[in-house]
C-alpha cells in the first residue's frame, strides 16, 4: 500500500528573508513599524497572560547564542538569535534569527520565518512605542549613537510614531555614518553627521544608543545629558556589555521590559539589586506613571524581551492572509493512524521501492 499523502496538519508557513522582504515591501516599511508597535503595546497591555522567563543564553568570548520563548495560552512562541559584534569584520551579520509560532490547544507549529529583518524592525517598532509613552511631546530631534545595522529602522520607526524627522548622528566607524546618510537621504530627513557623539546630542530631545562592542562602555557620560531628554538604550544586551555612566542611571526613571533578564543583561547591571526601575507594560495599562514633568529625564534600558518577537510572529501570520509570500513545507510527520508512525515509514519505504523498480524497467 502507497504511504498516503500529508494532511494540510502536516505542513506549516515558511518565510523566508525574501519572501519577507516581498511582504514588507508589499504593505511599506513605515506602516509595518507602526503595525508592530500596536500589536506588542497591545500583547504588553494583556502582560499578566504570558509565560515569562529570562532568555536561555550560552555566552561566550565571541557573543552569545540565545532562545527566546513565551506563551500566552492559546499560541507559543521562540526566537532563535545570536549577537556576534566581531562578525561585521568577517564579513557577517551582527544578528542572525529565525522564530517559530505553534499551536498551544495540539502543540503543532503554524509559522516558521526567518527574523533578522523581522528583529530590526520589531526592535525600531519597540523603541518608538515606547518613547511615544516617555519622550517630549514636542521631541523632533534626535541623536543616533551607533550607526550600524539597527539605526536606519530606528529612524524610520521614531519618524512614523513619533514624528521625529531631524537626525544628529555619530559613530566611530566614519563609513557607518556614510552609508546611514546614503541609506535615508531622499527619505525627508534632516539629517546632520558629526564628529563626536557630544556633538550629536546637542539640541536632541531623544538620544539612542546602539552600539555593538560586547564590553563595558561609556558612550555617554554624566555631563553629556541635560534635563527633560529621552534616553533610548538599546545597545546592551548581554552580560558586559553596556554604554552609558552610571551615574546617568542615577538621575533617570528607568523603565525596562521585564527586570529579571534586564537586572542580568541591560544597563542597570552596573547598578545595586535594588535599583528601581518600572517595567514598560505598567505605564502603558496606566497602573505606574511614565513622563511627568519636563525636567525629567527617562530611560529605556531597552535589551530585547520575547514577548516582543511573540508579537511580530503574530503580526507575520495574520499578514500572511491572502498572500502568496509563503512556503509550505511538509515538517510535520501525519500518519493516518497517529499510533502507527513505523507503518507510515514503512510504506513509504516500500513505495519509494516500487518507483525505484519501475524506473529500472522503463
Amino acid at each position: 500500500m502507497p504511504a498516503p499523502e500529508p494532511s494540510e496538519l502536516a505542513f506549516i508557513r515558511f518565510v523566508s528573508v525574501e519572501n519577507m522582504m516581498r511582504l514588507v515591501h508589499s504593505i511599506g516599511v513605515e506602516t509595518v513599524l507602526k503595525d508592530l508597535a500596536r500589536y506588542i503595546e497591545d500583547d504588553f497591555r494583556r502582560w499578566d497572560l504570558f509565560d515569562k522567563t529570562p532568555r536561555v543564553a550560552a555566552h561566550s568570548e565571541d557573543g552569545v547564542i540565545e532562545l527566546m520563548p513565551t506563551s500566552d495560552g492559546v499560541s507559543y512562541g521562540f526566537k532563535y538569535v545570536n549577537g556576534h559584534p566581531k562578525n561585521t569584520k568577517s564579513g557577517l551579520q551582527t544578528v542572525t534569527a529565525f522564530g517559530l509560532l505553534a499551536r498551544v490547544d495540539t502543540g503543532y507549529p503554524e509559522l516558521l520565518t526567518e527574523m533578522t529583518l523581522l528583529t530590526a524592525l520589531r526592535t525600531a517598532a519597540t523603541s518608538a512605542m515606547v518613547a511615544r509613552h516617555l519622550a517630549p511631546k514636542c521631541a523632533t530631534t534626535m541623536a543616533m549613537i551607533g550607526n550600524g545595522a539597527q539605526s536606519e529602522f530606528q529612524a524610520l520607526a521614531m519618524r512614523a510614531i513619533c514624528g521625529i524627522d531631524r537626525l544628529r548622528l555619530y559613530d566611530i566607524d566614519p563609513a557607518a555614518t556614510a552609508k546611514l546618510v546614503r541609506n535615508l537621504s531622499g527619505l525627508g530627513f534632516d539629517l546632520t553627521a558629526c564628529k563626536t557623539a557630544q556633538e550629536a546630542i546637542e539640541g536632541a530631545q531623544v538620544i539612542t544608543t546602539c552600539t555593538a562592542d560586547k564590553q563595558y562602555a561609556t558612550i555617554l557620560t554624566d555631563n553629556m545629558v541635560g534635563a527633560g531628554v529621552h534616553i533610548n538604550a538599546i545597545g546592551g544586551d548581554c552580560p558586559g556589555k553596556t554604554e552609558l555612566h552610571g551615574d546617568i542611571l542615577r538621575r533617570s526613571d528607568v523603565f525596562v521590559e521585564y527586570t529579571p533578564q534586564t537586572r542580568v543583561e541591560g544597563e542597570i547591571q552596573q547598578m545595586p539589586a535594588d535599583f528601581p526601575v518600572t517595567e514598560m507594560w505598567q505605564v502603558i495599562a496606566s497602573a505606574a506613571p511614565g513622563r511627568t514633568s519636563d525636567r525629567q529625564i527617562t530611560l529605556f534600558d531597552g535589551v530585547g524581551f520575547a514577548i516582543e518577537d511573540f508579537s511580530a510572529l503574530r503580526y507575520v501570520r495574520d499578514r500572511l492572509e491572502g498572500t502568496g509570500f509563503f512556503q509550505s513545507l511538509d515538517i510535520i510527520a501525519d500518519p493516518d493512524d497517529p499510533r502507527d508512525l513505523f507503518g507510515m515509514l514503512t510504506r513509504a519505504g516500500a513505495s519509494s521501492a516500487g518507483m525505484q523498480h519501475e524506473g529500472a524497467t522503463l
